[in-house]
Protein backbone atom coordinates (compact mmCIF):
# COMPACT_ATOMS: atom_id res chain seq x y z
CA UNK A 1 0.00 0.00 0.00
CA UNK A 2 1.51 3.34 -1.08
CA UNK A 3 1.98 6.16 1.41
CA UNK A 4 -0.26 9.11 0.61
CA UNK A 5 1.62 12.27 -0.36
CA UNK A 6 1.26 15.11 2.06
CA UNK A 7 0.82 18.48 0.38
CA UNK A 8 3.42 20.99 1.52
CA UNK A 9 1.95 24.05 3.18
CA UNK A 10 1.76 27.05 0.91
CA UNK A 11 4.37 29.71 1.51
CA UNK A 12 2.96 32.71 3.26
CA UNK A 13 2.72 35.67 0.92
CA UNK A 14 5.20 38.32 1.92
CA UNK A 15 3.34 41.38 3.07
CA UNK A 16 4.90 44.58 1.79
CA UNK A 17 5.48 47.16 4.47
CA UNK A 18 2.98 49.95 3.92
CA UNK A 19 4.58 53.21 2.83
CA UNK A 20 4.74 55.84 0.11
CA UNK A 21 6.56 54.79 -3.09
CA UNK A 22 10.29 55.48 -3.14
CA UNK A 23 11.04 59.12 -3.91
CA UNK A 24 7.51 60.26 -3.07
CA UNK A 25 6.09 61.62 0.17
CA UNK A 26 3.07 63.02 1.96
CA UNK A 27 2.97 66.80 2.24
CA UNK A 28 1.18 67.99 5.36
CA UNK A 29 1.20 70.49 8.20
CA UNK A 30 3.63 73.40 7.91
CA UNK A 31 5.22 71.97 4.75
CA UNK A 32 1.84 72.05 2.98
CA UNK A 33 1.45 75.73 3.85
CA UNK A 34 4.98 76.41 2.57
CA UNK A 35 3.94 75.10 -0.85
CA UNK A 36 0.60 76.91 -0.81
CA UNK A 37 2.18 80.20 0.25
CA UNK A 38 4.78 80.00 -2.50
CA UNK A 39 2.26 79.14 -5.22
CA UNK A 40 0.06 82.08 -4.17
CA UNK A 41 3.02 84.47 -4.30
CA UNK A 42 4.19 83.13 -7.65
CA UNK A 43 0.69 83.49 -9.11
CA UNK A 44 0.45 87.06 -7.82
CA UNK A 45 3.68 88.07 -9.60
CA UNK A 46 2.82 86.12 -12.77
CA UNK A 47 -0.63 87.68 -13.07
CA UNK A 48 0.84 91.17 -12.62
CA UNK A 49 3.05 90.57 -15.67
CA UNK A 50 0.08 89.34 -17.71
CA UNK A 51 0.25 85.55 -17.35
CA UNK A 52 -3.01 83.64 -17.01
CA UNK A 53 -3.65 80.23 -15.42
CA UNK A 54 -3.96 76.93 -17.23
CA UNK A 55 -3.99 73.35 -15.95
CA UNK A 56 -3.07 70.39 -18.13
CA UNK A 57 -3.59 66.68 -17.25
CA UNK A 58 -1.00 64.79 -15.22
CA UNK A 59 -1.40 61.93 -17.74
CA UNK A 60 -0.73 62.44 -21.46
CA UNK A 61 -0.30 60.12 -24.41
CA UNK A 62 3.28 58.91 -24.24
CA UNK A 63 4.20 60.29 -27.66
CA UNK A 64 3.48 63.84 -26.49
CA UNK A 65 6.72 63.55 -24.52
CA UNK A 66 8.72 61.17 -26.75
CA UNK A 67 8.03 63.38 -29.79
CA UNK A 68 8.52 66.64 -27.93
CA UNK A 69 11.31 66.06 -25.41
CA UNK A 70 13.15 63.70 -27.75
CA UNK A 71 15.14 60.50 -27.66
CA UNK A 72 18.63 60.68 -26.23
CA UNK A 73 17.52 62.63 -23.17
CA UNK A 74 17.63 61.13 -19.69
CA UNK A 75 13.96 61.93 -19.16
CA UNK A 76 12.82 59.78 -22.09
CA UNK A 77 15.51 57.10 -21.92
CA UNK A 78 15.45 56.45 -18.18
CA UNK A 79 13.09 58.54 -16.10
CA UNK A 80 9.56 58.62 -17.54
CA UNK A 81 6.74 56.71 -15.84
CA UNK A 82 4.65 54.98 -18.50
CA UNK A 83 1.61 52.73 -18.45
CA UNK A 84 -0.68 50.91 -20.85
CA UNK A 85 -4.43 51.19 -20.29
CA UNK A 86 -6.90 48.33 -20.65
CA UNK A 87 -7.94 49.92 -23.92
CA UNK A 88 -4.38 49.74 -25.23
CA UNK A 89 -3.43 53.42 -24.94
CA UNK A 90 0.19 54.19 -24.02
CA UNK A 91 0.15 56.97 -21.42
CA UNK A 92 2.82 58.69 -19.36
CA UNK A 93 2.85 60.71 -16.15
CA UNK A 94 4.08 64.14 -17.15
CA UNK A 95 7.82 64.61 -16.54
CA UNK A 96 7.44 68.35 -17.26
CA UNK A 97 4.69 70.80 -18.30
CA UNK A 98 5.85 72.29 -21.60
CA UNK A 99 4.94 69.54 -24.05
CA UNK A 100 1.48 69.26 -22.45
CA UNK A 101 0.94 73.00 -22.81
CA UNK A 102 1.89 72.96 -26.49
CA UNK A 103 -0.40 69.98 -27.07
CA UNK A 104 -3.21 72.02 -25.49
CA UNK A 105 -2.36 75.08 -27.61
CA UNK A 106 -2.61 73.03 -30.80
CA UNK A 107 -5.67 70.99 -29.79
CA UNK A 108 -7.68 74.03 -28.69
CA UNK A 109 -6.86 76.19 -31.73
CA UNK A 110 -5.22 78.89 -29.61
CA UNK A 111 -3.34 80.17 -32.66
CA UNK A 112 -6.59 81.93 -33.67
CA UNK A 113 -6.40 84.14 -30.55
CA UNK A 114 -4.39 87.38 -30.33
CA UNK A 115 -0.73 86.42 -29.82
CA UNK A 116 1.30 86.00 -27.70
CA UNK A 117 -0.57 83.98 -25.09
CA UNK A 118 0.96 84.05 -21.62
CA UNK A 119 0.31 81.15 -19.22
CA UNK A 120 1.36 79.98 -15.81
CA UNK A 121 0.73 76.54 -14.36
CA UNK A 122 1.94 74.53 -11.41
CA UNK A 123 1.62 71.11 -9.87
CA UNK A 124 3.31 67.73 -9.52
CA UNK A 125 5.58 66.22 -12.16
CA UNK A 126 7.13 62.74 -12.18
CA UNK A 127 10.55 61.32 -13.04
CA UNK A 128 12.07 57.99 -12.06
CA UNK A 129 15.20 59.80 -10.93
CA UNK A 130 17.64 58.85 -8.17
CA UNK A 131 16.08 60.32 -4.99
CA UNK A 132 18.39 62.64 -3.07
CA UNK A 133 18.20 65.85 -1.05
CA UNK A 134 15.94 68.31 -2.85
CA UNK A 135 15.12 65.83 -5.62
CA UNK A 136 12.02 63.64 -5.57
CA UNK A 137 10.33 61.31 -8.03
CA UNK A 138 7.15 63.30 -7.54
CA UNK A 139 8.25 66.92 -7.48
CA UNK A 140 6.62 70.30 -8.01
CA UNK A 141 7.21 72.96 -10.63
CA UNK A 142 5.88 76.44 -11.29
CA UNK A 143 5.94 77.19 -15.03
CA UNK A 144 5.74 80.38 -17.09
CA UNK A 145 5.21 80.25 -20.86
CA UNK A 146 4.70 82.74 -23.68
CA UNK A 147 3.43 81.26 -26.96
CA UNK A 148 3.08 82.97 -30.33
CA UNK A 149 5.93 85.50 -30.50
CA UNK A 150 9.58 85.34 -31.55
CA UNK A 151 10.39 88.79 -30.10
CA UNK A 152 13.34 89.09 -27.73
CA UNK A 153 11.19 91.10 -25.30
CA UNK A 154 9.20 87.91 -24.66
CA UNK A 155 12.37 86.11 -23.52
CA UNK A 156 13.11 89.04 -21.21
CA UNK A 157 9.55 89.06 -19.85
CA UNK A 158 9.73 85.39 -18.86
CA UNK A 159 13.18 85.77 -17.28
CA UNK A 160 12.18 88.96 -15.41
CA UNK A 161 8.97 87.40 -14.05
CA UNK A 162 10.84 84.27 -12.96
CA UNK A 163 13.66 86.16 -11.22
CA UNK A 164 11.14 88.46 -9.50
CA UNK A 165 9.32 85.45 -8.02
CA UNK A 166 12.60 84.01 -6.73
CA UNK A 167 13.90 87.33 -5.38
CA UNK A 168 10.61 88.05 -3.57
CA UNK A 169 10.82 84.58 -2.06
CA UNK A 170 13.93 85.71 -0.19
CA UNK A 171 16.86 84.83 -2.46
CA UNK A 172 19.72 87.14 -1.39
CA UNK A 173 21.80 86.92 -4.58
CA UNK A 174 20.78 85.41 -7.91
CA UNK A 175 22.36 85.39 -11.34
CA UNK A 176 21.22 84.16 -14.74
CA UNK A 177 23.45 81.74 -16.69
CA UNK A 178 22.47 82.23 -20.31
CA UNK A 179 23.42 80.98 -23.77
CA UNK A 180 22.04 80.78 -27.30
CA UNK A 181 22.11 77.43 -29.11
CA UNK A 182 20.84 78.90 -32.39
CA UNK A 183 18.02 78.00 -34.73
CA UNK A 184 17.55 75.22 -37.31
CA UNK A 185 19.37 77.37 -39.88
CA UNK A 186 22.63 77.68 -37.95
CA UNK A 187 22.63 74.89 -35.38
CA UNK A 188 23.55 72.18 -37.91
CA UNK A 189 26.98 73.70 -38.49
CA UNK A 190 27.59 73.94 -34.77
CA UNK A 191 26.54 70.34 -34.12
CA UNK A 192 28.86 69.11 -36.90
CA UNK A 193 31.78 71.03 -35.41
CA UNK A 194 30.92 69.76 -31.94
CA UNK A 195 30.73 66.16 -33.20
CA UNK A 196 34.13 66.48 -34.86
CA UNK A 197 35.59 67.83 -31.61
CA UNK A 198 34.21 64.97 -29.52
CA UNK A 199 35.40 62.34 -32.00
CA UNK A 200 38.94 63.61 -31.39
CA UNK A 201 38.41 62.81 -27.69
CA UNK A 202 36.36 59.66 -28.22
CA UNK A 203 38.61 57.35 -26.22
CA UNK A 204 38.49 59.67 -23.21
CA UNK A 205 34.70 60.03 -23.22
CA UNK A 206 32.76 57.87 -20.72
CA UNK A 207 30.48 55.21 -22.27
CA UNK A 208 27.32 57.24 -21.56
CA UNK A 209 28.63 60.25 -23.48
CA UNK A 210 29.94 58.11 -26.36
CA UNK A 211 26.36 56.87 -26.74
CA UNK A 212 25.05 60.45 -26.62
CA UNK A 213 27.43 61.34 -29.44
CA UNK A 214 25.40 59.01 -31.68
CA UNK A 215 21.95 60.28 -30.66
CA UNK A 216 22.22 63.85 -29.32
CA UNK A 217 25.70 65.46 -29.26
CA UNK A 218 24.44 68.63 -27.59
CA UNK A 219 23.56 66.61 -24.49
CA UNK A 220 27.26 65.93 -23.90
CA UNK A 221 27.68 69.60 -22.95
CA UNK A 222 25.22 68.95 -20.10
CA UNK A 223 27.14 65.88 -18.87
CA UNK A 224 27.88 65.46 -15.17
CA UNK A 225 30.76 63.04 -15.84
CA UNK A 226 34.02 64.46 -14.43
CA UNK A 227 36.14 63.54 -17.46
CA UNK A 228 33.57 64.99 -19.87
CA UNK A 229 33.44 68.26 -17.93
CA UNK A 230 37.20 68.59 -18.51
CA UNK A 231 36.77 67.90 -22.24
CA UNK A 232 33.87 70.37 -22.49
CA UNK A 233 36.17 73.19 -21.35
CA UNK A 234 37.68 73.20 -24.84
CA UNK A 235 34.50 72.53 -26.81
CA UNK A 236 33.40 74.94 -29.59
CA UNK A 237 31.05 77.73 -28.46
CA UNK A 238 27.55 77.82 -29.93
CA UNK A 239 27.50 81.65 -30.04
CA UNK A 240 30.35 81.53 -32.59
CA UNK A 241 28.05 79.73 -35.05
CA UNK A 242 24.92 81.89 -34.72
CA UNK A 243 23.32 83.21 -37.90
CA UNK A 244 22.68 87.01 -38.14
CA UNK A 245 19.08 86.61 -36.93
CA UNK A 246 20.07 84.58 -33.85
CA UNK A 247 22.96 86.95 -33.07
CA UNK A 248 20.58 89.93 -33.15
CA UNK A 249 18.01 88.11 -31.01
CA UNK A 250 20.58 87.08 -28.38
CA UNK A 251 22.12 90.58 -28.27
CA UNK A 252 18.67 92.11 -27.67
CA UNK A 253 17.88 89.62 -24.86
CA UNK A 254 21.13 90.58 -23.10
CA UNK A 255 20.35 94.29 -23.55
CA UNK A 256 16.96 93.77 -21.93
CA UNK A 257 18.58 92.00 -18.96
CA UNK A 258 21.09 94.82 -18.56
CA UNK A 259 18.32 97.43 -18.66
CA UNK A 260 16.39 95.49 -15.99
CA UNK A 261 19.60 95.16 -13.94
CA UNK A 262 19.37 91.36 -14.00
CA UNK A 263 22.85 89.96 -13.40
CA UNK A 264 23.87 87.40 -16.04
CA UNK A 265 26.82 85.29 -17.21
CA UNK A 266 27.17 83.81 -20.70
CA UNK A 267 27.68 80.08 -20.15
CA UNK A 268 28.99 78.53 -23.39
CA UNK A 269 28.23 74.96 -22.22
CA UNK A 270 24.63 75.61 -21.23
CA UNK A 271 22.21 73.65 -23.41
CA UNK A 272 19.53 72.44 -20.93
CA UNK A 273 18.43 68.81 -20.87
CA UNK A 274 15.56 68.77 -23.36
CA UNK A 275 15.96 68.47 -27.12
CA UNK A 276 13.17 70.92 -28.03
CA UNK A 277 15.14 74.03 -27.02
CA UNK A 278 16.33 76.60 -29.57
CA UNK A 279 17.97 80.02 -29.36
CA UNK A 280 17.83 81.32 -25.76
CA UNK A 281 18.49 78.87 -22.91
CA UNK A 282 19.06 79.94 -19.32
CA UNK A 283 19.23 78.91 -15.67
CA UNK A 284 18.68 80.97 -12.52
CA UNK A 285 21.56 80.31 -10.15
CA UNK A 286 21.51 81.07 -6.41
CA UNK A 287 24.63 81.92 -4.43
CA UNK A 288 24.90 79.36 -1.61
CA UNK A 289 27.78 81.03 0.24
CA UNK A 290 31.53 80.48 0.38
CA UNK A 291 31.37 76.82 1.39
CA UNK A 292 28.95 75.65 -1.31
CA UNK A 293 28.73 75.75 -5.09
CA UNK A 294 25.99 77.91 -6.66
CA UNK A 295 22.73 76.01 -7.20
CA UNK A 296 20.38 76.19 -10.19
CA UNK A 297 16.78 76.34 -8.99
CA UNK A 298 15.04 77.44 -12.19
CA UNK A 299 15.59 77.49 -15.91
CA UNK A 300 14.12 77.37 -19.36
CA UNK A 301 14.43 78.65 -22.89
CA UNK A 302 12.86 78.95 -26.32
CA UNK A 303 11.11 76.00 -27.94
CA UNK A 304 10.15 77.39 -31.35
CA UNK A 305 10.00 73.97 -33.07
CA UNK A 306 8.09 71.93 -30.49
CA UNK A 307 4.71 72.48 -32.15
CA UNK A 308 5.76 70.78 -35.39
CA UNK A 309 7.29 67.90 -33.44
CA UNK A 310 3.83 67.37 -31.92
CA UNK A 311 2.10 67.37 -35.31
CA UNK A 312 1.28 71.03 -35.98
CA UNK A 313 1.51 72.16 -39.61
CA UNK A 314 3.28 75.36 -38.56
CA UNK A 315 5.97 76.24 -36.07
CA UNK A 316 4.88 78.20 -32.99
CA UNK A 317 7.45 80.56 -31.51
CA UNK A 318 7.48 80.02 -27.74
CA UNK A 319 9.48 80.77 -24.61
CA UNK A 320 9.10 79.10 -21.22
CA UNK A 321 10.69 78.45 -17.85
CA UNK A 322 10.12 76.48 -14.66
CA UNK A 323 11.04 76.81 -10.99
CA UNK A 324 11.95 73.68 -9.03
CA UNK A 325 9.69 74.41 -6.07
CA UNK A 326 10.85 71.59 -3.76
CA UNK A 327 14.43 72.81 -4.02
CA UNK A 328 13.49 76.47 -3.52
CA UNK A 329 11.46 75.76 -0.36
CA UNK A 330 14.40 74.01 1.32
CA UNK A 331 16.64 77.07 0.91
CA UNK A 332 17.60 78.65 4.28
CA UNK A 333 16.65 82.07 2.92
CA UNK A 334 13.13 81.14 1.78
CA UNK A 335 10.80 83.79 3.21
CA UNK A 336 7.88 81.42 3.96
CA UNK A 337 4.98 83.29 2.38
CA UNK A 338 1.85 82.94 4.50
CA UNK A 339 -1.11 81.50 2.53
CA UNK A 340 -4.08 83.86 2.28
CA UNK A 341 -6.33 81.38 4.09
CA UNK A 342 -3.94 81.39 7.05
CA UNK A 343 -5.18 84.32 9.09
CA UNK A 344 -4.25 84.98 12.69
CA UNK A 345 -7.30 83.93 14.72
CA UNK A 346 -9.29 86.73 16.33
CA UNK A 347 -11.58 84.43 18.29
CA UNK A 348 -11.34 81.15 20.18
CA UNK A 349 -14.78 79.55 20.34
CA UNK A 350 -15.71 77.67 23.54
CA UNK A 351 -18.93 75.69 24.01
CA UNK A 352 -20.36 74.03 27.15
CA UNK A 353 -23.18 71.51 27.42
CA UNK A 354 -25.26 69.55 24.93
CA UNK A 355 -27.60 72.40 23.92
CA UNK A 356 -24.64 74.67 23.19
CA UNK A 357 -22.79 71.97 21.27
CA UNK A 358 -25.96 71.33 19.25
CA UNK A 359 -26.15 74.97 18.15
CA UNK A 360 -22.40 75.66 17.96
CA UNK A 361 -22.10 75.29 14.21
CA UNK A 362 -24.77 77.97 13.73
CA UNK A 363 -22.66 80.45 15.71
CA UNK A 364 -19.50 79.44 13.81
CA UNK A 365 -21.35 80.03 10.53
CA UNK A 366 -22.16 83.60 11.67
CA UNK A 367 -18.43 84.17 12.22
CA UNK A 368 -17.50 82.57 8.88
CA UNK A 369 -19.94 84.73 6.93
CA UNK A 370 -18.61 87.77 8.78
CA UNK A 371 -15.02 86.81 7.80
CA UNK A 372 -13.95 86.63 11.45
CA UNK A 373 -10.90 84.30 11.75
CA UNK A 374 -11.52 81.76 14.51
CA UNK A 375 -10.47 78.40 15.92
CA UNK A 376 -12.44 75.90 17.98
CA UNK A 377 -12.28 72.62 19.87
CA UNK A 378 -15.82 71.29 19.41
CA UNK A 379 -14.82 67.80 20.53
CA UNK A 380 -13.82 69.07 23.99
CA UNK A 381 -16.27 69.34 26.91
CA UNK A 382 -14.23 70.77 29.79
CA UNK A 383 -14.26 74.56 30.26
CA UNK A 384 -10.79 74.45 31.84
CA UNK A 385 -9.31 72.51 28.92
CA UNK A 386 -10.84 74.86 26.36
CA UNK A 387 -9.74 78.00 28.24
CA UNK A 388 -6.21 76.61 28.43
CA UNK A 389 -6.19 76.05 24.67
CA UNK A 390 -7.59 79.55 24.14
CA UNK A 391 -4.72 81.03 26.15
CA UNK A 392 -2.12 79.13 24.12
CA UNK A 393 -3.74 80.06 20.80
CA UNK A 394 -2.94 83.76 21.18
CA UNK A 395 -6.45 84.76 20.05
CA UNK A 396 -7.29 88.17 21.61
CA UNK A 397 -10.95 87.24 22.20
CA UNK A 398 -12.86 84.19 23.36
CA UNK A 399 -16.51 83.44 22.69
CA UNK A 400 -18.15 81.38 25.43
CA UNK A 401 -21.36 79.62 24.42
CA UNK A 402 -23.11 77.70 27.21
CA UNK A 403 -26.55 76.26 27.98
CA UNK A 404 -28.03 79.64 29.01
CA UNK A 405 -26.63 81.41 25.95
CA UNK A 406 -27.97 78.65 23.70
CA UNK A 407 -31.47 79.26 25.06
CA UNK A 408 -31.17 83.09 24.97
CA UNK A 409 -29.64 83.33 21.49
CA UNK A 410 -26.57 85.11 22.87
CA UNK A 411 -22.84 84.54 23.41
CA UNK A 412 -20.30 85.88 25.90
CA UNK A 413 -17.37 87.70 24.29
CA UNK A 414 -14.33 87.87 26.58
CA UNK A 415 -11.30 90.12 26.08
CA UNK A 416 -8.35 87.84 26.88
CA UNK A 417 -6.13 90.74 27.95
CA UNK A 418 -8.49 92.72 30.22
CA UNK A 419 -10.79 89.76 31.13
CA UNK A 420 -13.79 92.07 30.53
CA UNK A 421 -16.90 90.41 29.05
CA UNK A 422 -19.93 91.44 27.01
CA UNK A 423 -23.14 89.55 26.24
CA UNK A 424 -23.93 89.83 22.52
CA UNK A 425 -26.97 88.63 20.57
CA UNK A 426 -26.36 86.35 17.58
CA UNK A 427 -27.70 88.92 15.10
CA UNK A 428 -25.17 91.50 16.30
CA UNK A 429 -22.19 89.19 16.71
CA UNK A 430 -20.43 89.68 13.34
CA UNK A 431 -20.65 93.48 13.46
CA UNK A 432 -19.55 93.56 17.09
CA UNK A 433 -16.48 91.41 16.41
CA UNK A 434 -15.53 93.58 13.42
CA UNK A 435 -15.66 96.66 15.65
CA UNK A 436 -13.09 95.19 18.06
CA UNK A 437 -9.44 96.02 17.50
Amino acid sequence: MSTPKVKAPAKAKKVRELGAPKGMRDIMGDEYYLFQGFFEKAQEVAMYYGFKPIETPMLEHEDVFTSGIGEGTDIIDKEMYTLRTKGGDHLALRPEHTASLMRSYIENGMNAQPQPLLFYQYGPTFRHDNPQKGRWRQFYQFDLDALGSEKSIVDALVIKTLTTIITESGAPAISVDINSIGCKECRGGYVRELTTYYKKHLNALPALDRERLKTNPLRILDSKEEKTIEINAGAPESVSFLCPGCKKHFKEVLEHLEEMKVSYTINKNLVRGLSYYSRTVFEVVVDMGEDSAPMAIAGGGRYDYLAKQLGSKKDVSAMGAAIGVDRLLMMPWYSKHTPRIMKKPKVYFIQLGFEAKLKSLNVIEILRKGHIPMIQALSKDSLGAQLGMAEKSGAPYTIIFGQKEALDGTVIVRNMNTRSQEIIKHKDLADYMKSLK
